[in-house]
């Protein structure tokens, strides 16, 4: 298993992150074994987030490293809460916090005009002065819903529909989850790089 390290604190991507990466032989550890603190995301766009987070985790603890900037991006919201997704609700919020702040929000929008999508970053820095670091996207389509549904996933899962499938994400399995989800689609293209590349 080769080891990489995860700028995340947020438990629900690093397991996701770690369920994918272990059957292609990747060891995922989180920064926070590292007592790496939070970086100031400062950025105004997915890309700038995620290349903040892997180069500050990077520099820390010498480790070539995987940063994830990912959120929800609502139509009816102009894109909203996009890169403020986990803070939607403010510096304290929750899962909970914020999906009732985006049902307030949406409270008067029609069914017909509730799409939204999900959008992940990731980006792969083999130390903190990469210049050529791998960046790759993925994104999953659907609407958000009235009422909360499923008891997987996190973040906006509960509320996050998919049409075709008759269901929220959260209640698909996690493995249902890692074939459709945005974040499973990106990380595919970036395993894919970085196994291209032999950067690892």
């Amino acid at each position: 298993m080769k080891d990489i390290l995860l700028a995340s604190g947020n438990k629900g991507k690093v397991n996701e992150l770690k369920e994918m990466l272990a059957p292609v032989g990747f060891n995922v550890i989180p920064q926070s074994e590292f007592q790496v603190e939070e970086v100031p995301e400062t950025g105004t766009t997915f890309v700038e987030n995620a290349i903040i987070k892997a180069r500050h985790a990077s520099k820390v603890t010498g480790l070539p490293c995987i940063a994830d900037d990912s959120g929800l991006e609502v139509t009816a919201l102009n894109g909203a809460p996009g890169i403020y997704s986990s803070r939607f609700a403010g510096s304290e919020a929750t899962d909970g916090t914020n999906i009732d702040k985006l049902l307030h929000e949406l409270k008067d929008i029609p069914a017909d005009k509730r799409q939204a999508r999900f959008v992940c970053v990731l980006v792969f820095m083999r130390h903190a002065d990469d210049p050529t670091p791998i960046i790759c996207e993925g994104y999953w389509n659907g609407e958000i819903t009235t009422e909360r549904h499923g008891d997987n996933g996190f973040g906006y899962d509960p509320v996050f529909y998919q049409p075709e499938l008759h269901c929220t994400s959260a209640d698909l399995s996690p493995e249902q989850k890692h074939q459709l989800s945005h974040r499973g689609k990106a990380l595919k293209l970036l395993l894919a790089k970085i196994q291209e590349l032999a950067l690892v």
